[in-house]
């Protein structure tokens, strides 16, 4: 089932956090149950990402902290990163 996508006919501001979290077991066949607008990681390292727009690929090593970005799925083979957590 794809991402529910409640903002996908708004403007999304980066200046504002996100108004719902979820803790993200990264999966190589099942979607976030909502498009993420923030993505938080508590130990660095590579995600393996499915964007909003159907883009997939690895993210080079990312810091610790939060990440302005819009994804539909963060796959487990290739992601390396820890503590991931999604906002929305």
């Amino acid at each position: 089932m794809p991402a529910s996508d409640r903002f996908k006919l708004t403007t999304r501001a980066a200046s504002g956090g996100p108004q719902r979290l979820a803790l993200v077991v990264p999966s190589d066949t099942e979607d976030l149950a909502h498009v993420s607008q923030w993505v938080f990681i508590e130990v660095a390292g590579t995600l393996r990402v499915t964007t909003r727009g159907g883009d997939t690929l690895t993210t080079p090593a990312l810091p610790a902290g939060w990440h302005l970005m819009e994804l539909r799925r963060i796959h487990a083979t290739g992601t390396t990163a820890t503590g991931i957590m999604v906002g929305w």
